[in-house]
């Protein structure tokens, strides 16, 4: 199965949640010929949707794609489906993390409501087998804290635990993860699915 994703950190929380399946897996270093689409969506699902069946189609691969991102309600939900790309291409995510609590003080608004949304989706060919959405709810740390995770982990403060996503063991974050809770999904999906051969491409 193809794990369509070139984010390392993303790629390693998955084949943690994978491991001890059936499932043989590659990723896109094993197509490097392969061109990554444009992500055109209005949502997470969408563009989940439109990765899976775009990296399948190339591949003739069974093809799990996701997407994610990082939501704060006082502004409208972003960076949301551009999280990845917030600012611009090549911005570090300090320089993110402060354009987003630059942007909270200007609006005036206490409101540090926050979570992380992962859509995740499996398709051959041009069909789309199964798909799920995950959220965990959060706030916006008032800074950044810790050094484990990566993306926005370090101002994502998880109220259960006290501490944000950078604080806490990768263990601890995937048990309530947006992309532990869509992966656990999936897994589910894989064990019921794998002895069926119409799953696979032909």
């Amino acid at each position: 199965m193809l794990i369509a994703t070139t984010n390392a950190g993303k790629l390693r929380e998955i084949r943690r949640i994978l491991h001890g399946t059936s499932v043989a897996i590659q990723t896109l270093e094993d197509f490097p010929h392969v061109i990554v689409p444009d992500e055109t969506g209005a949502s997470f699902a969408e563009n989940a949707r439109q990765k899976a069946r775009h990296y399948a189609a190339a591949t003739g691969m069974l093809t799990m794609a996701e997407d994610s991102g990082f939501e704060v309600d006082a502004l409208n939900g972003e960076p949301g489906i551009y999280s990845a790309r917030y600012l611009r291409e090549d911005a570090t995510y300090d320089e993110r993390f402060a354009d987003i609590h630059r942007r909270l003080r200007e609006s005036g608004s206490t409101d540090r409501s926050a979570r992380f949304v992962c859509a995740l989706a499996v398709a051959r060919h041009d069909e789309i087998l199964f798909e799920t959405t995950a959220a965990v709810e959060g706030l916006l740390a008032d800074t950044a804290a810790g050094p484990n995770g990566f993306g926005y982990d370090p101002i994502f403060l998880y109220p259960p635990y006290g501490k944000t996503f950078g604080e806490v063991s990768d263990e601890e974050k995937t048990a309530v993860s947006h992309r532990g809770q869509a992966m656990r999904a999936f897994r589910a999906y894989l064990a019921g699915g794998l002895q069926d051969p119409a799953l696979w491409p032909r």
